[in-house]
């Protein structure tokens, strides 16, 4: 099997790499969806996230991969102690548009039905998914009765299978990753609200940065071992900061003073409820975690904004303006700044200075 195209060698797309990675360091915030034009890397980025994280501790034998630290299955709970333990990747699973209901939640396994007459249950890719990634490429043309499915799960934690005779409860908490084009149709807004950051990506429009992606797709499709070889050694060290960042999590402050800022910016953009304070505390605090730091501060707050606040926002019939415009308009503005011209394409310092 191929290796996947380092993390670490993709070019530019840093609003992307930085969300990918804050969801990394803390999935509570409620995963990632990327939208933008086709060949901007999207997969790619998703991909080599995979072989990117840290492994992680499960209950040997566990087909959900419980932490043996947490809370456990049934399945778990009924097996004699000492229950063994071992070091499993973290899983990066696919979801087919076209994937059954009972391929997603999982359902009788025939062939022991069949074979022995015995009623067991088969898990599906929720299952594989538990405490991983779950990956939706085109998520804007996932069927209606898949987002309905993905919305309970996402919401609860847990899959629940009540058919054929079967009665299942398992654990189901991933990071949701979706991908998609635009143009190809909108994502319904119950499921929209789901991603706790949104990230949008173009096509590069600088000669030199079009010119270094292309050399280093030529260099991998040509030689991916070599290539991965060359970019190891960036790789490990971006794992081991994603590893320093999720131990120095539970120990990070977000002061008052940065979390009213935070409250003044939603406010501004009057966004409905308060998931969006909740994501932009949560994603600026893994930013902090991921820049060594012990505290959140206004600075990551307005990093984060863009991805964590720009699908949250109601269309303005008054305000031609995209939401990433109205965004940095609106920090701007409670800087102290004048807002009447759109705030400039933030620069998105670079989450990863060898790839940059």
């Amino acid at each position: 099997m191929r290796q996947a195209f380092p993390f670490s060698a993709i070019v530019g797309q840093e609003e992307m790499k930085r969300a990918l990675l804050v969801a990394a360091v803390d999935p509570t915030i409620g995963g990632v969806l990327v939208f933008g034009d086709r060949g901007t890397g999207k997969s790619t980025a998703v991909r080599a996230l995979a072989a990117l994280l840290p492994p992680m501790r499960v209950v040997d034998g566990c087909r959900y991969a419980c932490d043996p630290a947490g809370a456990l299955c049934d399945e778990c709970l009924a097996r004699p102690e000492p229950r063994g333990e071992r070091l499993a990747p973290v899983a990066v699973v696919d979801m087919p548009l076209g994937a059954t209901e009972d391929r997603v939640v999982g359902a009788l396994d025939l062939e022991r039905a069949l074979t022995r007459g015995e009623r067991a249950f088969e898990p599906g890719l929720l299952a594989r998914a538990n405490r991983g990634f779950l990956y939706i490429d085109e998520v804007n043309l996932l069927e209606d009765h898949l987002v309905d499915l993905l919305i309970d799960v996402a919401a609860s934690g847990e899959n629940v299978v009540e058919r054929e005779g079967l009665s299942v409860r398992h654990p189901a908490r991933f990071v949701l990753v979706g991908s998609g084009n635009p143009e190809e149709g909108e994502l319904r807004p119950q499921l929209l609200d789901r991603f706790g950051l949104s990230v949008e990506v173009g096509t590069p429009t600088d000669i030199a940065e079009r010119i270094d992606i292309v050399r280093r797709r030529d260099a991998y499709e040509r030689d991916p071992a070599a290539f991965c070889a060359r970019w190891q050694g960036e790789d490990e060290r971006l794992r081991a900061r994603i590893e320093a960042a999720r131990a120095l999590l539970p120990s990070v402050d977000v002061p008052d003073a940065v979390l009213e800022h935070a409250a003044r910016l939603c406010m501004a953009l009057g966004t409905d409820g308060l998931r969006a304070e909740l994501t932009l505390l949560r994603a600026a605090r893994a930013l902090a975690c991921l820049d060594g730091e012990t505290a959140a501060s206004v600075r990551q707050v307005e990093q984060v904004a863009p991805s964590a606040l720009r699908h949250r926002l109601r269309r303005d019939p008054l305000d031609e303006a995209g939401s990433t415009v109205r965004v940095e308009r609106a920090i701007l503005q409670l800087a102290g700044r004048s807002g009447a011209e759109p705030a400039p394409t933030p620069t998105h310092p670079p989450i990863l200075g060898a790839a940059a």
